[in-house]
């Protein structure tokens, strides 16, 4: 039987994960995972047939899975929420890689709108990071469910990072969207290892630092920094670029270059 170790991502470390993803086969041998992918791949069926679905694609690890087995289940719409303060070689990746059918929603907040709101730049409470899924990727499922008139729209939730994924990974709002996460009882582990056996691609935010643990994000979103200085210092590592075009607007980005310059 295949052992589990990893913790919720956010309390634990880069570090364990690319140890798992390196010792894969010995975790989860492929046909455990044979086994649970077949599964999944029949409560998805049982619990779409006859409904109008799509899937939500983050490029994140989770979704990278869901869509794999929504395909398989002839579930071939989909849509990704991003806005215009990602990474281009994030938003470059997605361009090259996501799935055929797949929409690009933009919720439009950019630089100005980072200047009216600060206190969404690199948040360190809970509060402030639910607040950008809210706007971003919460606000643009729902405004695709509506537009595509669905009767359900499937997630990559799962209960091993904390998420929210109702009775048997089924539920809907106050605002009549259904959400079904048929991942929502996998370990972190299973989603390793199909990626693994499957050699899906990942995109590049996996390589960055404290990647697993971070996910997909817009840069502004980056949590995990204890200060707006660590903030500008990591996403400077990943895009000078960024940081360049954000000391047009932030005070901090530009205070930030000037002790890069001195």
């Amino acid at each position: 039987m295949a052992m589990t170790k990893l913790s919720i991502k956010q309390a634990s470390r880069n570090s364990d994960w690319l140890e798992a993803m390196a010792a894969i086969e010995q975790i989860v041998p492929f046909p455990a995972l044979k086994k649970r992918a077949g599964e999944t791949l029949k409560r998805i069926r049982k619990a779409t047939e006859g409904r109008k679905t799509a899937y939500a694609w983050s490029a994140g690890k989770d979704s990278i899975v869901l869509g794999h087995l929504c395909e398989q289940a002839g579930i071939t719409d989909s849509m990704i929420a991003v806005c215009n303060l990602e990474y281009p070689a994030f938003m470059a990746w997605v361009e090259s890689n996501k799935p055929q059918g797949c929409q690009v929603m933009n919720s439009g907040q950019d630089l100005a709108w980072l200047q009216k709101h600060p206190n969404m730049l690199f948040p360190r409470n809970s509060a402030l990071t639910g607040r950008w899924f809210s706007i971003v990727q919460h606000k643009l499922q729902s405004d695709y469910f509506r537009e595509h008139n669905l009767d359900m729209l499937l997630l990559g939730r799962r209960r091993a990072d904390g998420n929210y994924t109702g009775k048997d990974g089924l539920y809907t709002n106050g605002q009549g969207v259904t959400r079904f996460s048929p991942l929502y009882d996998w370990p972190h582990e299973y989603i390793l290892a199909y990626i693994h056996y499957h050699q899906l691609t990942l995109p590049p935010i996996y390589q960055w630092q404290d990647g697993f643990v971070r996910g997909t994000h817009p840069w502004p979103a980056r949590t995990g920094t204890t200060s707006e200085k660590q903030g500008w210092q990591e996403v400077y590592a990943i895009d000078p670029g960024i940081v360049e075009q954000a000391a047009d607007y932030l005070p901090g980005a530009a205070a930030f270059l000037e002790g890069v310059s001195a």
